[in-house]
């Protein structure tokens, strides 16, 4: 995968799991360090209440990233062995259901009341270092997808070089992203269709 920019759009938490593509050189890990945590996270500030400011920007500085870091590839460990499970309809493992209860009660939310001038107000809201908040909120968003239904539609990505996790929203869906992996399988077919072509003739 020649671009390294997280797939976004599908649910939190298979966007957190989609955090390590795969590449030619192996995989990588987009959240590694605290930059990269910080990239994800503007990529997914309107999706996490209550672990972000009003404003949408984290409220963390360089310090609290490296230690959120820590946190946050807990949860994802904890998110992708159960929804590997899951969405092949088995159980998944006790450890990462208890680590995902975990996470969400460090910091739980609460939906903190307030008036704007015109009507009451209730925004969710986390107490906790910011690390903490940011895996509750990730942990709570694969409670979500882990209690949903649909999560045995969950579906891997079609292409032979990529491990990306997506929820179809139509049944014939086989790629992450059809600008992505679905772009690369048609140009491989058609440079194979066209070699072929050329050596029959």
């Amino acid at each position: 995968m020649s671009d390294l920019v997280p797939l976004t759009g599908e649910p939190l938490a298979l966007d957190l799991v989609n955090t390590r593509p795969h590449t030619p050189d192996g995989p990588v890990d987009l959240i590694a360090t605290a930059e990269g945590l910080r990239t994800w996270l503007g990529l997914q500030a309107d999706r996490l209440g209550g672990a972000l400011s009003e404003g949408g920007q984290a409220p963390l500085t360089d310090d609290d990233l490296a230690a959120a870091v820590d946190a946050v590839h807990e949860v994802r460990e904890h998110a992708a062995a159960a929804i590997d499970q899951a969405r092949r309809g088995l159980r998944p493992p006790e450890g990462a259901l208890r680590g995902l209860n975990r996470a969400q009660r460090a910091a739980p939310a609460v939906r903190a009341l307030a008036w704007d001038g015109a009507a009451v107000t209730a925004v969710p809201r986390r107490d906790g270092p910011p690390g903490v908040r940011l895996a509750a909120v990730l942990a709570e968003a694969a409670a979500e997808l882990l209690t949903d239904p649909a999560v045995t539609t969950v579906r891997e990505c079609a292409a032979d070089d990529c491990a990306m996790l997506f929820l179809p929203a139509h049944p014939r869906r086989r790629w992450c992203s059809a600008a992505r992996c679905g772009n690369r399988a048609r140009v491989a077919r058609h440079y194979r269709r066209h070699r072929a072509a050329d050596s029959g003739s």
